[in-house]
């Protein structure tokens, strides 16, 4: 196993600091890092994508882990610090240069199944998750998602019906997969320490209910949640067809957003697919 000095040192060296425009806060709490690795599972032999790895700090706790790891890092200062990485563990690490947003994560992988771990950059996060739980295409490629958001916006990942938190995100993640809150970690485990707390969720695909598209879904919780204080009848009149299937299924059109479960979206989303 390769003998690192500590992130610290690294970012020192380097002269790196955390970027507000990037959304980036870097974590460097080894241990913490290594219990973050350790939640899909064994991971030697296994590919791994990671997201915004800044100066590497997730990414050595997965090369120690064993995993081949991909990693997509906008930011060039960052590069020199991950080759010292590719240098300490041979064959392990590919680095790409680029914006993950524009990236077919698939070809990148070379159409491999392979896992995603990442400490997400906060001002693409939630459009990344988006991205990965979207598509007609089931099961994914991916194996997992490990993913470390705000903690507002994890809560929101797992919520149920009923609760302020549950919104579209909690849809599309829970439709056809298990969403899970693995891990919350403090704010004082990053630097500079975010002005919120941050959680870990971890995803797993399930089976998708048949007869249902995804696109379609996608529209109608878009909808639904994108006027969330309003009534169904309101909210979904813009869909063709939601109107009659909310009166087919028996769905009352007075309920709003937040008090049909991913049960009954699913349902209505069948009637218009």
């Amino acid at each position: 196993m390769a003998d690192l000095p500590p992130i610290r040192e690294t970012i020192a060296r380097h002269g790196l600091s955390a970027s507000k425009a990037l959304g980036q806060n870097f974590l460097l709490d080894e241990q913490l890092l290594g219990r973050i690795a350790a939640l899909p599972g064994d991971l030697r032999g296994a590919k791994v994508l990671e997201v915004g790895p800044g100066p590497g700090g997730l990414t050595r706790a997965l090369l120690r882990a064993g995993a081949q790891v991909t990693a997509i890092e906008m930011d060039e200062r960052c590069l020199p610090a991950l080759a010292e990485l590719d240098e300490a563990f041979p064959g392990q690490l590919t680095v790409l240069h680029g914006d993950a947003m524009k990236l077919n994560h698939g070809e990148i992988m070379g159409g491999e199944p392979f896992h995603v771990l990442s400490n997400l950059p906060y001002n693409v996060g939630t459009a990344l998750f988006v991205k990965w739980l979207s598509g007609q295409d089931w099961p994914p490629q991916w194996q997992s998602l490990t993913l470390m958001f705000q903690r507002e916006v994890a809560e929101r990942i797992v919520s149920k019906e009923g609760s302020g938190a549950y919104g579209r995100l909690a849809v599309l993640a829970q439709w056809r997969a298990s969403a899970k809150l693995a891990m919350k970690v403090h704010r004082s485990a990053f630097t500079p320490p975010p002005k919120v707390m941050s959680a870990i969720v971890h995803v797993t695909p399930a089976s998708a209910p048949s007869g249902v598209s995804a696109r379609t879904l996608e529209r109608l919780t878009e909808a639904a949640f994108g006027q969330r204080r309003k009534m169904l009848r309101q909210s979904l009149k813009g869909v063709p067809g939601a109107l009659d299937a909310l009166a087919k299924l028996g769905i009352d059109e007075t309920r709003r957003a937040e008090t049909v479960s991913v049960t009954e979206f699913v349902a209505i989303a069948a009637e218009l697919s």
